[in-house]
């Protein structure tokens, strides 16, 4: 579906035509040193070269597979911005089809191009014979840093859009589709992007800025609303900062345990997933001092704050006003600490102890509002931001990638497939039903079923990251395959436990698996409800 850009080809012919690699480890080496036009980039750029390309062998979803791994920088405009580093492996017995793959965090690291799409099953698509490609999003991340948490390159604008706008994402495409024409003599058939997290809102982001790039979409757990999260994320810091609110860890499990006592049967069997969005949890029953091992009136407020959707009293320029905040489940269940509360309380400086919010929020402050390295993020409220509102307001614009208007990617026949587990620790999944519901108030729900699924998966955390209750696995890529290819959506979806031997429905929200009858480790048991 995807067309090779006549430009690409005019800038090939001038560069004295296309090699066509039909087997592009043969001739690898050819593409060390090639020129990638600033003419080929669809916005600016200084250009880029290719810096290194070797045929390489990796063991992807259990099979040997032959590619040339060409690396390159595309150069900013800005002489004082990083460049932006990328990848691409050509494969052997290329398939038609490419696949981009998102980051996640601050990003400055090029994703494994080996690696797979967000809760997947199923081969990788290397595996699979798709040329991967991906970037760094225009900064790398600095040595010592904690992974994924450097945002020391938001002082400089160019890096910031590359990042929080997405400019890398569309720099990188192009310069890489020119790669693939380089090598193969033609584009692919079919494109598609996956991403989770930062690469989930990276993913909407191609889908609402470039509408042509690809034919489908996986967008796992996406933190869309990037300005939105960070002021709450601020609050929360500040709340748990205080003296005698931050639940330990002996804390974060008794309320996790509390929670799966309360809620997991109200789906209809216990199993250790809370399927049931409507069942409701009181913190004040683990007060002390009516329980044994129980929470202080100090740290009961800090988890209802984490549970308690975020107003601010001002306007931003992009019109988001609230953040839904998280279900009392996610971030204290002590087998994922670091991507909930953390182990240690927030302080200035901020602990690597500390949860991956609040380290985000510090950089945040440091780097991208203030641009102060030593400006301490527990000294600004973000309820009260005083004189940074403007450069808040500022950033919301580049940050929130809240466009609910898809109709530009549907009309391009375009798929999207969204995906959020329901006790995520570190991006709300109520802020993807919000994302969700406006896209479906804005073009009607016929509509928007043409072209979109999201789906909910319970007892899912955060990219399946430690031993999550429900370690979620299912074949999107394939789904998502078909949907291109024939128009077929997917039907009846079965998501598998990944660490245990069972599986469930994978509803489209806002249905939720209720069990029947019969074995509670079967899909077959449950219903959609």
């Amino acid at each position: 579906m995807v067309k090779t850009p006549v430009v690409l080809v005019a800038a090939l012919l001038l560069l004295g035509g296309t090699p066509a690699l039909a087997t592009p480890s043969a001739s690898c080496s050819s593409l060390a040193g090639v020129v990638i036009p600033a003419s080929v980039i669809g916005l600016p750029t200084n250009g880029g070269r290719v810096t290194a390309a070797a045929v390489t062998s990796s063991v992807v979803s259990g099979r040997t597979i032959t590619y040339c791994q060409v690396d390159a920088d595309l150069r900013p405009v800005d002489p004082s911005a990083p460049a932006i580093k990328m990848r691409v492996a050509l494969p052997e017995g290329w398939n038609r089809r490419a696949l981009m793959f998102g980051g996640g965090g601050y990003n400055g690291t090029i994703p494994a191009l080996t690696g797979t799409v967000p809760f997947a099953a199923g081969d990788a698509p290397l595996a699979r014979r798709y040329v991967t490609f991906a970037s760094d999003s225009g900064h790398q991340q600095g040595a010592g840093t904690v992974p994924s948490l450097d945002g020391s390159f938001g002082v400089n604008d160019e890096a910031l859009r590359n990042f929080a706008a997405g400019d890398a994402l569309k720099k990188t495409y192009d310069a890489s589709m020119f790669l693939v024409l380089r090598a193969y003599g033609r584009g692919p058939a079919q494109t598609f992007f996956a991403g989770g997290s930062t690469g989930g809102r990276e993913a909407l982001v191609v889908a609402q800025r470039w509408p042509d790039a690809f034919d489908g979409v996986i967008s796992g757990y996406p933190a869309w609303n990037n300005l939105a999260e960070a002021l709450y994320l601020g609050h929360l810091t500040q709340v748990l900062a205080q003296p005698g609110a931050f639940p330990g860890p002996a804390e974060q499990t008794l309320l996790y345990d509390s929670v799966i006592r309360a809620c997991d049967g109200a789906d209809g069997v216990r199993d250790g997933v809370v399927s049931n969005p409507g069942c409701r949890f009181d913190p004040r029953t683990v007060r002390c001092p009516q329980a044994a091992g129980c929470l202080s009136d100090a740290q009961i407020e800090a988890v209802t704050a984490m549970s308690t959707p975020l107003r601010w009293p001002y306007r931003v320029a992009s019109g988001e006003t609230h953040y839904p905040g998280f279900p009392f489940l996610s971030g204290a269940d002590m087998r994922t600490p670091f991507l909930g509360f953390g182990t240690t309380a927030p302080a200035n400086p901020m602990p690597t102890t500390s949860g991956y919010g609040m380290q985000y929020w510090d950089q945040w402050v440091k780097h991208f509002l203030t641009r102060d390295p030593g400006f301490s993020a527990l000294d600004l409220d973000p309820r009260r931001p005083g004189k940074w509102l403007a450069r808040i307001s500022e950033l919301s614009l580049v940050q929130d990638r809240n466009n609910t208007d898809l109709r530009p990617f549907a009309r391009s026949g375009g798929k999207l497939i969204l995906l959020h587990g329901n006790a995520d620790e570190l991006v709300s999944h109520r802020s993807t039903n919000d994302y969700y519901e406006r896209v479906r108030d804005r073009l009607g729900p016929r509509a928007t079923d043409e072209f979109l699924r999201y789906y909910l998966v319970p007892g899912a955390n955060h990219a399946n990251f430690g031993t999550p209750a429900f370690a979620a696995g299912w074949d999107s890529l394939t789904a998502l395959e078909q949907w291109v290819s024939s128009g077929r959506s997917p039907r009846h979806p079965v998501v598998t436990d990944l660490t245990h031997d069972r599986t469930r429905p994978l509803c489209e929200y806002p249905a939720w698996p209720r069990y029947r009858s019969g074995d509670p480790n079967s899909a077959a048991s449950f219903t959609c409800a």
